[in-house]
């Protein structure tokens, strides 16, 4: 077979998706192509999903501003991604659209690689800073890995107690605010940073002081503009763990040409070449 696969989104012509990709077809012995396939917001968005069906896609992934939009479009979504309401990844099967959300277990799998034990140990607090996409698409995937003992912390409390409802949350997992998280920051033993705080241009900026951290804890930060974030640079001096973000680019990307392919590509020393990239 030879696959036909893509991205939809807007601005993507700076994605590392193609190269990730077409790796993963060489590593898999797969011929195909993926293909970046821009959407300007001006234009109308049913006209150019017309266009895209015709060009008979074997799958493609979603990026913004189109992650909730394109749902309308499908004939059929999966649990994870409807409790999310976003898709990022879409297969084209028998004339059906299907639609997954890669993101959120793609992080956990990127976690669990670089921290093994966390594979076994499903009973550490884990605190999540932000209640927005980015941190449905965790949540959900650590529920879904048998994760409990989760806080959720966001600057509106309620944010992150719509989250918890949304997902069926267990009675372990609570929502608390930012200063909350900050005064009791101490306690957990992985802190997972979702929110874009420390993105290019703002990198000095941190969502938490993390001056009283728990020994051996993981500290990640899904930021990869910069890769070494001020909150994981800060977090390594106070003698934490890291873990970088743009790893979680790979195996969402992994768990999505799964999907497609039903193959799962090695992604061995993808991560530092794509850091490589990252950096120019």
């Amino acid at each position: 077979m030879y696959y036909q696969l893509g991205l939809i989104g807007y601005p993507i012509q700076h994605s590392l998706s193609p190269w990730i990709h077409e790796t993963f077809l060489q590593r898999t012995d797969q011929k195909g192509n993926y293909s970046l396939i821009e959407i300007d917001p001006k234009m109308s968005f049913a006209s150019e999903v017309e266009t895209l069906r015709e060009r008979n896609l074997h799958g493609f992934n979603v990026t913004v501003p189109y992650k909730e939009k394109i749902i309308p479009y499908l004939q059929d979504i999966d649990d994870q991604a409807k409790q999310i309401g976003a898709v990022n990844t879409v297969l084209c099967k028998n004339g059906k659209w299907i639609g997954y959300n890669t993101d959120g277990i793609g992080y956990v799998r990127s976690l669990q690689h670089h921290y093994p034990e966390l594979k076994k140990d499903k009973g550490k607090q884990i605190l999540i800073l932000g209640a927005g996409g980015a941190a449905k698409g965790i949540y959900a995937a650590l529920l879904k890995d048998d994760f409990h003992q989760i806080t959720i912390a966001n600057r509106t409390v309620e944010k992150a107690k719509a989250l918890l409802m949304n997902q069926h949350s267990d009675v372990n997992d609570k929502a608390i605010t930012i200063k909350e998280a900050e005064k009791t920051i101490t306690q957990y033993d992985v802190i997972i940073q979702t929110t874009s705080v420390g993105m290019k241009p703002n990198e000095t900026e941190t969502i938490v002081s993390l001056q009283t951290l728990k020994e051996n804890v993981i500290v990640s930060d899904i930021v990869y503009q910069p890769l070494y974030t001020s909150f994981l640079q800060k977090a390594q001096s106070f003698g934490a763990r890291i873990h970088l973000g743009h790893t979680m680019l790979l195996y969402q990307a992994q768990y999505a040409f799964e999907i497609w392919t039903n193959q799962t590509p090695n992604v061995e020393r993808m991560d530092e070449e794509l850091q490589k990239k990252l950096e120019g």
